[in-house]
């Protein structure tokens, strides 16, 4: 099924999708496309953001781009990795039967599947800027992905096998 399609239907059930997800076999290779794609998403949203600091601030925007492409397309990963394995560590004190992979791929979907509503983050905090609806559109996304997180990791560690 094509990842938007996914997308879409992880916001009607998000434990299906992942279940889907991890019938396919342990395939690191997609989920680390997956967490890469999350990243660049998250990347590509922040541009309103850094264009309007830019603008308000009279920096040049190319460090700013730099520092953030920095951050989410080769720091951010190796902070999820390592939330990914506290999050199975934790499944595993809780006697969760999943595994790390599985614990990876939630995490990672949920980011990925989260990434419209990050987008809309940017743009609020690109044209509307600093303010209640900036922070009414942060708690929405921090809420879904949540949802989609904590659905996702009880599905790859506690769902059926």
């Amino acid at each position: 099924m094509p990842v938007t399609r996914d997308i879409v239907a992880t916001y009607r059930g998000p434990r299906r999708v992942v279940r889907r997800l991890l019938d396919v076999g342990p395939r690191e290779d997609r989920a680390l496309v997956i967490l890469v794609a999350a990243c660049g998403m998250t990347f590509i949203a922040q541009w309103p953001r850094l264009a309007r600091e830019a603008h308000l601030t009279g920096q040049e925007l190319n460090p700013l781009l730099g520092g953030t492409l920095l951050a989410w397309v080769f720091i951010a990963p190796l902070i999820f990795y390592t939330l990914a394995l506290l999050s199975h560590g934790l499944a595993r004190v809780l006697r969760g039967r999943g595994t790390g992979y599985g614990a990876r791929l939630a995490l990672f979907w949920a980011l990925l599947a989260a990434s419209p509503i990050i987008l809309l983050h940017g743009l609020v905090a690109g044209f509307i800027g600093p303010g209640p609806g900036l922070q009414i559109v942060g708690l929405i996304w921090l809420g879904i992905f949540g949802w989609f997180w904590i659905a996702g990791w009880i599905e790859a560690e506690w769902g059926r096998r």
